[in-house]
């Protein structure tokens, strides 16, 4: 996985190019909860950018335990990151990747992320695609893109189905089919190789959460993708930052506990951090399935409000991979709890239902 940018600072955690997370204390532009339990904080570094782990607990003497629990589960996704990055080639992932077999066994780890990479690129009609790996190391090369071997989207497409109508057909085929131990057999199309670079941050910021559960509340910020449970009484805050301008911000989000704890995560997906000059002009990380090379978007930040990190993650990317147009009624249909979009113009719109949620 790549860093998303941003480095960690005190008392708020920069989360990623676009969000910064106020662990109960105000941030410049913000406002503290206005009641907030005890917080134990970990800081540290993974997946190629800043990691914070914040704990909610109900008294102070309680602090020193959880800022140990929350070192542990900073270290577990520090295990979870390097099983799943294609940065090494020892990871789980690029071993499955330098397989020449059609046929592979795969560790629990990976066949997790697999799960979800399948689920995500299902509830987005493809749009999330983790079998564009070849496809990324060429649109970062500095050679010229070869021209697209894929129909390009429409130009204007109607409604949810149109938008999404136009997954390629000739995308790898592949499955996992459980085996021993919650690990898998993969089965795969040949030549198929994986990134999971746009669907692993927020999966791991969730399973990471899952650790934390005996405690009141807890957040974790994975690199930008933040998974959030809020106890009765406390809230969390979020700032969703421009990128425009280093410092300055978009919304703040405010997210408050329920009677049996309330569960969130925010992404933001976007084409200003990751980006770099060719011959043929310029490029960015992002790349449409559709074909094949970096998606030609008037959005240039996506930010999602869901049940969990993971959907967030991979609603985000779908938005900015559709264009704004197709991206408003996209988020309208799915099931997020809201979305700020910065458009390339200059324009910032969100979808009605995240109103609820700004501060």
């Amino acid at each position: 996985m790549t860093a998303a940018a941003g480095q960690p600072t005190s008392p708020n955690v920069t989360a990623g190019p676009s969000m910064a997370a106020a662990a109960g204390t105000a941030a410049a532009g913000m406002t503290a909860p206005t009641t907030s339990l005890p917080r134990a904080v970990d800081r540290s570094q993974a997946m190629g950018g800043g990691l914070g782990i914040h704990v909610a607990v109900a008294r102070d003497a309680h602090i020193p335990a959880a800022e140990v629990e929350a070192a542990r589960v900073a270290a577990r996704v520090r295990t979870w990151a390097g099983r799943l990055t294609r940065h090494d080639p020892s990871s789980d992932l690029m071993r499955a990747n330098a397989d020449p077999r059609g046929v592979v066994p795969v560790r629990p780890t990976l066949a997790a992320a697999l799960r979800w990479a399948s689920d995500a690129s299902e509830m987005s009609g493809g749009i999330v695609d983790a079998t564009m790996l070849r496809e990324r190391l060429a649109a970062e090369a500095t050679a010229p893109l070869e021209p697209p071997t894929f129909a390009p989207p429409p130009a204007d497409p109607r409604g949810w189905s149109s938008a999404l109508s136009s997954r390629p057909r000739s995308r790898p085929q592949w499955h996992l089919e459980p085996s021993r131990h919650r690990s898998a057999i993969l089965h795969r199309d040949p030549g198929t190789a994986f990134d999971l670079d746009g669907v692993a941050k927020g999966w791991i910021a969730d399973r990471a959460l899952a650790l934390l559960d005996r405690h009141p509340g807890a957040l974790v910020d994975a690199d930008g993708d933040i998974a959030i449970r809020t106890a009765q009484g406390d809230s969390w805050e979020v700032s969703v930052a421009d990128p425009r301008t280093p410092g300055a911000g978009l919304a703040v989000l405010v997210l408050p506990g329920g009677r049996l704890g309330a569960r969130y995560g925010i992404a933001t997906s976007g084409i200003s951090i990751h980006r770099w000059t060719a011959p043929d002009g310029e490029r960015h990380h992002l790349i449409d399935p559709r074909t094949g090379r970096p998606a030609a978007t008037d959005i240039v930040q996506a930010t999602v409000l869901a049940g969990s990190a993971s959907a967030a993650e991979a609603w985000a990317k779908t938005a900015v991979v559709l264009g704004l147009v197709a991206a408003l009624d996209v988020l309208d249909r799915a099931p997020v709890l809201g979305a700020i979009l910065l458009a390339s113009d200059g324009r910032v719109l969100a979808v009605p239902r995240t109103t609820r949620w700004l501060a």
